[in-house]
């Protein structure tokens, strides 16, 4: 079974003020899309940046076989929401945008009012698989890409740059979380026994305090000793994967001709234990090869495939 986490990048119908701007356009950016879906072939995909669900649906209806598909309800100002596209059918758990009860709201601009739920929604799905049933949660958290008063993508000192910059940070710790308040309800204290995962565009690496936040009680990350000695915290712990993805493919983004692997699968440890192999792209065919981004996403607007790579895992029965 391959789990797989893509960004999809502004995956709108043509026309709209973010998607592209005619039917051509369109249709070589979803060809882009369905041939990386069909080649990496995973039983559940978490899917980010859908601005459209009729998109969306677009691409599942180029796709080989039987499809079914979840998405959140709690859109960004921009429209954009994660989801689901599985092989089986999806089970609604949760979908959800809101901070934990005793979580304040957040400064998020100069001015104007305080944050109290994340701006983009949490939605987690169930599933049967042949080893049993598998929890999933999808996210995707505020961007280190910052916007500024005005719809400004530079700011005008550094002192604003720096303002805004906390304010995203304050946002994303917040918004983790809260997912990590997801998560623990999908654990339910059983992480030795249950099949859960974490998946999505978490906008920060692996040793970011915010990526951090999600893993739960620390010890035992993969590569260290007490990675095959069980111990008590094991029940509510999340692994990341990102350790198993040969070093070469581990980068998920390029920003400003830096690699970066800000996408996520996070498992619990009845899954993590079962993982045969990791990594980005496509299985089996090497380090892929992205365009860099830069402060400004429109200058994307309306370009082939995605600026990110899936991240994948495969697990065993």
């Amino acid at each position: 079974m391959l789990l797989g986490t893509w960004n999809l990048e502004n995956l709108y119908r043509p026309g709209g003020a973010f998607g592209p701007k005619d039917k051509a356009t369109y249709e070589t950016k979803l060809a882009a899309l369905a041939a990386t879906v069909t080649e990496l072939d995973p039983a559940l995909l978490a899917v980010q940046e859908v601005g459209e669900p009729d998109a969306l649906r677009d691409l599942v209806g180029m796709l080989a076989g039987d499809w079914h598909v979840a998405l959140s309800e709690h859109a960004d100002g921009r429209g954009i929401r994660v989801g689901f596209v599985s092989r089986t059918p999806l089970e609604v758990l949760h979908d959800t945008n809101a901070f934990p009860a005793k979580l304040l709201p957040v400064q998020a601009a100069d001015g104007g009012v305080p944050v109290s739920e994340a701006g983009r929604g949490f939605l987690a799905v169930q599933t049967e698989t042949g080893a049993g049933p598998l929890r999933v949660a999808v996210a995707h958290l505020k961007s280190k890409l910052l916007t500024y008063p005005g719809d400004r993508f530079f700011p005008r000192d550094e002192g604003e740059r720096a303002r805004y910059g906390a304010y995203a940070l304050y946002r994303r710790a917040a918004e983790a979380t809260a997912l990590r308040a997801l998560a623990d309800v999908l654990l339910a204290g059983e992480g030795r026994r249950s099949d859960v995962a974490v998946l999505g565009d978490l906008n920060d690496e692996v040793q970011a305090a915010t990526t951090q936040i999600l893993l739960g009680p620390p010890g035992s990350e993969i590569g260290t000793s007490g990675f095959r000695t069980a111990d008590k915290g094991d029940a509510g712990r999340l692994w990341n994967v990102a350790p198993l993805i040969p070093v070469e493919q581990r980068f998920s983004r390029v920003n400003s001709g830096r690699r970066e692997l800000i996408d996520h699968i996070l498992c619990s440890h009845r899954l993590v234990h079962r993982v045969t192999a990791a990594g980005t792209g496509a299985p089996g065919a090497g380090a892929r090869e992205l365009p860099s981004v830069g402060a400004d996403p429109k200058e994307r607007r309306g370009e082939a495939g995605s600026d990110h790579a899936p991240v994948w895992v495969r697990v065993g029965d």
